[in-house]
């Protein structure tokens, strides 16, 4: 396996409307950021990835990009931005900037050309279709609900978007769109960023006739057209020439956001003889608590199915690719409300699921306020909601006769708003983050749980974290040592071994509320075994070789084998 500095990186991912606030009109900045980057040594962390903060309009909150060279006037300006890359690169720490080219918005300058008139250069930079049989080209749904083609009256003719309609899908077939896209990445990577988080890079491929998902009766309901742009016919070839073109020239990190990708599919993109991404975000372990109906169907998750899905990906990739480790971020509720007990046990809970971030084969990802324990919140009505996914669904969901209660219950468990609510430094007012009235409330729960209290208990999540990011650092199996389940059928514990030459490391993470009991495997209760960390106060190793796990109670041993 390659050594790599981005094998051995911790990374911790900046969502900036909701970080820091430094001129108090409630949205954070990039002097917000600068003011907090000492936070983030204190840390220990290698990486910042930074959520888009170019031009946009903001229907999704940046994602929707209308100058990709230029930064959005409420985050500041490209000499904010050089400041804050030049302060981390002063502190030892790299830079990562998201990458949104499946789309532009629609008030790109492209796309503005584009639907002037059918035969405007910039036409075809974009998908449009006529309509057939007097409605939509195909019977694609968006991921925000509703049909993924927005009709154009001024050309009668219809552009597709599988997220927003405010974000047209560019048409990566049109080769002068990837030289344009490539020129841009050129530009930042000679600004002197360290790499790219790529949005949505595996629906960057569309099969040319976009057939129909649904019946061949069209009957005016919309369905998932996943088949025909998920992981894509060219994609592939795509992300090869970029890699090519651009990649290849600098000493840089990649992620991939691949929506519904296996690990059979995360070989092609992330193999280290494909020439393509370091790594991918993959979506599998996010919905373990999906039912039929898909994201806003929540059902309880089972360990089991946590155990199955972690262990698949890293025996899958082991030796051949590189996992990405995350458990929230800006798409995803938080980790402490999602897996732990964030009531009865949130600091043993938190620094559990910690553990288990931290000790697996593959590059961690922290979301910004995961390491002082932040939770979801639960706005008293969908008025105070920012998010527009979550909106669409609630207006789609009423429509349909669905129960409010049951509605808010979904975006309370699920809603991507929240991981967006202000970053909690302190117990003062709107929790530190701005002097004025934030884009979005502030979780009640700030005068508890926040920075300055962390950073003041000594055995605080923070401080936890900050030694999971040193043991990584001091211990090279942590990082490149191959991964094996122990006690598959334990239904309370998590259990693994890391074997790297003849040392090993076995993880011991009691998921639950309760106290259990727990076989050491046999060369364990022989060996003298060194507890590396622990989220309880130390206790010698028993006689026996059984071990009474407290409440969500985390032990990472280290020994040797002959």
């Amino acid at each position: 396996m390659q050594k790599k500095w981005w094998k051995e990186s911790v990374v911790y991912q900046i969502y900036p409307r909701s970080f820091m606030d430094s001129n108090g009109d409630g949205i954070g900045d990039l002097q917000g950021i600068v003011s907090k980057l000492d936070y983030l040594k204190t840390l220990g962390v290698d990486v910042v990835w930074l959520c888009p903060v170019y031009r946009s309009p903001n229907d999704d909150n940046g994602y929707d990009i209308s100058d990709y060279r230029e930064i959005m006037a409420e985050f500041g300006t490209l000499a904010d931005w050089r400041e804050l890359l030049d302060g981390l690169h002063a502190r030892g720490m790299k830079l990562i900037m998201d990458l949104v080219v499946n789309h532009t918005s629609d008030e790109h300058a492209w796309f503005a050309e584009s639907r002037k008139s059918p035969d405007n250069p910039y036409r075809d930079y974009y998908i449009w279709r006529p309509g057939k049989d007097g409605r939509e080209p195909n019977d694609w749904s968006s991921f925000f609900g509703g049909p993924a083609w927005e009709y154009d009256e001024a050309t009668d003719e219809y552009f597709l978007h599988l997220f927003s309609r405010k974000q047209p899908d560019l048409n990566w077939d049109n080769g002068v769109v990837r030289r344009e896209v490539y020129e841009m990445m050129t530009w930042w990577l000679d600004q002197g960023i360290d790499g790219f988080r790529m949005d949505v890079i595996n629906l960057i491929s569309k099969v040319p006739e976009l057939p129909d998902a649904g019946t061949d009766v069209r009957d005016g309901s919309y369905h998932f057209g996943g088949k025909y742009f998920v992981n894509g016919p060219r994609v592939h070839e795509y992300l090869q020439e970029m890699n090519r073109e651009v990649l290849s020239k600098y000493d840089v990190m990649t992620v991939g956001e691949a929506i519904g990708a296996s690990p059979e599919d995360a070989l092609h993109y992330v193999g280290e003889d494909r020439s393509e991404l370091n790594m991918i975000f993959h979506f599998e372990l996010m919905d373990v608590d999906s039912g039929p109906g898909g994201k806003w169907d929540v059902k309880p998750w089972r360990l089991a199915d946590i155990k199955a899905n972690i262990t698949k990906w890293q025996t899958s990739l082991n030796g051949k690719g590189w996992n990405s480790l995350y458990l929230n971020n800006h798409d995803q509720p938080r980790l402490l409300s999602r897996f732990g007990d964030e009531t009865r046990y949130p600091k043993e809970s938190g620094k559990m699921l910690a553990t288990l971030l931290h000790t697996l084969q593959g590059t961690p990802y922290i979301y910004q306020g995961e390491e002082i324990g932040m939770t979801n919140v639960k706005f008293a009505s969908i008025g105070e909601y920012k998010d527009i996914e979550t909106i669409n669904m609630y207006r789609e969901y009423k429509a349909l006769g669905h129960p409010e209660e049951k509605i808010m219950n979904s975006i309370y468990v699920k809603g991507r708003d929240n991981a967006r609510t202000p970053m909690q430094w302190n117990a003062e007012a709107q929790a530190g983050f701005t002097t004025g009235t934030p884009w979005i409330a502030v979780n009640p729960n700030y005068k508890e749980i926040n920075v300055e209290a962390a950073l003041a208990d000594p055995d605080s999540l923070f401080h936890y974290y900050r030694r999971l990011i040193e043991l990584r650092k001091q211990h090279e199996i942590i990082v490149y040592g191959d991964y094996s389940l122990v006690a598959e059928d334990d239904d309370r514990v998590f259990a693994y071994v890391r074997a790297f030459g003849n040392e090993r490391l076995l993880v011991i993470l009691n998921f639950f509320g309760e106290e259990t009991s727990f076989a050491l495997p046999a060369e364990v209760a022989a060996a003298d075994a060194e507890l590396l960390i622990g989220n309880y106060a130390r206790e010698p190793l028993p006689d026996q070789g059984l071990l009474t796990l407290r409440p969500y109670e985390a032990r990472v041993y280290k020994y040797t084998v002959s």
